[in-house]
């Protein structure tokens, strides 16, 4: 190698979040106001979430199960939290992303550790998830402004789907930090904030919700054949395999791991660690708090407008003219153009979170099988940017083939159940074997990740069952 060449290298790693150095070391915050302005990859999460998972799947276990289900909603979203925390505070002390921290859990086959296998097995179906929301958004657009024949039919919708596809990839093949984390949180501030208040407005309507159904909800019920939706529930509302895996590249890609600098195994590293794995849990808390509070307004609006009508979001193109029912029988047909804008909005953000989100793991997985070196700034970058143009396409053409986006939906949610188990097992290994015992949290932290655990364990057991055909009553 030329001398110029590692010169070239060198300039380029001291703007890379995964080349840590001692000239990026940073002192973190301290207490809650001084950090608020280094939290950020929770909230492409919450753009992430606040898609799919509560405007599809919530709403519609909603419509379907009436209140029976309210406490799910609280359960999916904080039994997943520790472990998510935990992975992250790995990356932070390693500055690693996600899937090489797989990679090294035993055994494996030639390169390829067996957690990622399972990945990887399990990625590709999951692009049925994106497929879904690709096609959600096309029929938002062409009910909004029909191209060609009837606003649901194929042309009309076929079009959409392939302008969306290039709006997309334009909007984020440059792939920065910045503009995610800023894109992302605008798209669902609107929608999130309007659902919340017709949730709280509910009970001033004809389809009011009193404090004895909302008890109701939360008795810890599951009503006969309401299991599996609870289960797809549980998979893809909160964070799921996905965003677990992915946030691990955003905390590296915000500066938490680059801030602490190398992991020299001083006192001073520990302590900056330990510093910044502090910002992280208040960014993962507050995240928390965003989506929890969409998904508990989605599960109500399903259970108090479309629950007594009788109507769920089926598995066609009829799924966003149904889920409009919530606004338009709430404030009137009026609100029906204003739901078409807000849900385009929301599921765009889906997107837009998504897409560079897979697109780096794509890329780490490519980097792990021996492609090219993930350290290597310029490589990186092109691969992540060719897999920004390609997986659109992929997901556009996975819609047009199926049209059917609740149940592309779902389908990912019950793969996500069992990707979740084997990342359970990633996250243990790796606090024992790689994570400084100074970094570690404390005693109560350690229960809450032994009870995300076991309820991911059996949450995502069932879903094997359900894969398999087996059904439990």
């Amino acid at each position: 190698m030329t001398d110029s060449t590692s010169e070239t290298r060198q300039s380029a790693s001291e703007y890379d979040p995964y080349h840590l150095t001692p000239e990026g070391i940073k002192e973190p915050p301290q207490g809650l106001r001084s950090s608020l302005r280094y939290l950020g990859p929770g909230l492409i999460l919450s753009a992430s979430i606040v898609g799919s998972g509560e405007l599809v799947v919530t709403t519609t276990l909603g419509a379907e199960a009436g209140f029976a289900l309210l406490w799910l909603v609280i359960i999916s979203t904080l039994v997943k939290v520790a472990v998510q925390v935990e992975l992250a505070r790995w990356t932070i002390s390693t500055g690693q992303p996600a899937l090489t921290g797989y990679n090294k859990v035993p055994p494996k086959l030639g390169r390829i550790g067996w957690i990622n296998l399972v990945w990887i097995c399990l990625a590709l179906p999951k692009q049925l998830l994106l497929g879904g929301i690709v096609g959600g958004v096309a029929i938002a657009c062409s009910l909004l402004f029909p191209i060609a024949g009837p606003p649901l039919g194929f042309a009309s919708t076929s079009i959409w789907t392939g302008i969306i596809v290039v709006f997309t990839i334009g909007l984020l093949y440059s792939n920065r930090y910045r503009m995610v984390e800023l894109g992302s949180v605008a798209l669902v501030v609107t929608f999130a904030a309007l659902t919340i208040a017709l949730a709280v407005g509910l009970p001033f309507t004809p389809f009011a919700y009193s404090a004895d159904d909302v008890l109701s909800g939360l008795s810890f019920q599951i009503p006969a054949g309401a299991l599996g939706a609870a289960v797809a529930m549980f998979g893809i509302t909160g964070v799921g395999a996905d965003e677990i895996t992915y946030y691990t590249y955003w905390c590296a890609e915000k500066g938490y791991a680059r801030w602490a600098g190398p992991p020299d195994g001083s006192e001073e590293w520990a302590r900056r660690a330990n510093g910044w794995i502090k910002v992280m849990q208040k960014d993962a808390w507050l995240s928390w708090a965003v989506y929890t509070f969409s998904t508990f307004a989605f599960y109500l609006m399903g259970a108090s407008v479309l629950h007594p009508q009788g109507l769920v979001p089926g598995g066609s193109n009829e799924m966003i003219t149904t889920l409009s029912h919530i606004y338009t029988d709430v404030l009137g047909e009026w609100a029906s153009i204003g739901f078409l804008i807000a849900a385009i909005a929301v599921l765009m953000s889906t997107l837009f979170a998504n897409l560079p989100s897979w697109s780096r793991m794509y890329t780490n997985f490519l980097a792990i099988v021996g492609v090219f070196d993930w350290k290597h700034t310029q490589t990186r970058t092109r691969w992540i940017r060719i897999f920004t143009v390609a997986l659109p396409i992929l997901w556009g053409a996975m819609y047009l083939f199926i049209q059917a986006p609740v149940l592309m939906i779902q389908i990912a949610g019950i793969l996500t159940g069992v990707l979740l188990m084997a990342i359970v097992v990633a996250v243990w290994y790796l606090r024992r074997v790689e994570i400084d015992h100074r970094l570690r949290g404390g005693s109560l932290f350690s229960v809450s990740l032994v009870v995300s655990s076991i309820a991911i364990l059996v949450l995502g057991a069932y879903s094997v069952l359900e894969v398999f055909g087996f059904t439990l009553a």
